[in-house]
């Protein structure tokens, strides 16, 4: 949805900066730094993306039981998708708690449950799939993957794959960089080097 990849230009939740790479903690250089944490501060935004998540989970998932979002960026986001589908919800933790029981699902969470884990973006898709398999360990049936927005590296699509998860997301790299250029945020020029980024993170600058 293009209007998401605008509503994320507008609040300078996305920063593309081409010619002065971000370093990722991989060591990585990135043009591009995501942080959708910040729609939460913009109620009629952070209401089309419950309500646009809500409708591709009503569409693609249908026999959605639970929604559950990761710690911490997912949280804020799957209780509005929650609310808006009437659905029950819980949290992933990042690792099971130090004390108690050593929980990682924080809310009531029934064996079998077909669960919707909620993430903010994906990248490689490696830290939700960690928190999809804590939902499974402790008895959900993990049915699928949401998220607001995928950088759509090469390594997503595997990894989903390899794990046997399938995800949807409100919009995408090409949808925001296509709205960066009509919004006058970026060059034509610069929208195909930051495509060569995509295709290639370890070398587009070689």
């Amino acid at each position: 949805m293009k209007q998401t990849a605008k509503d994320l230009l507008k609040i300078n939740a996305v920063k593309l900066s081409p010619k002065e790479p971000f370093t990722w903690a991989s060591g990585i250089k990135s043009p591009i730094y995501c942080d959708n944490r910040l729609t939460i501060s913009y109620p009629e935004i952070r209401n089309r993306i419950a309500k646009g998540i809500a409708e591709i989970i009503k569409e693609k998932f249908p026999e959605t039981e639970m929604i559950a979002g990761t710690a911490t960026a997912g949280i804020p986001h799957a209780a509005w998708i929650a609310q808006e589908l009437n659905l029950p919800m819980v949290y992933v933790r990042s690792k099971p708690k130090d004390h108690g029981r050593g929980k990682q699902i924080e809310g009531v969470l029934e064996k079998g449950q077909k669960t919707i884990v909620i993430d903010d973006l994906l990248s490689t898709g490696g830290s939700v799939l960690k928190a999809v398999k804590a939902a499974e360990n402790e008895g959900a049936d993990v049915i699928g993957v949401c998220a607001i927005f995928s950088y759509q590296l090469p390594s997503v699509n595997g990894n989903f794959e390899k794990a046997g998860v399938p995800f949807a997301t409100l919009t995408n790299y090409t949808e925001l960089l296509e709205a960066a250029v009509e919004e006058s945020y970026i060059t034509k020029k610069e929208q195909e080097l930051l495509h060569r980024w995509r295709e290639d993170p370890e070398n587009w600058l070689n």
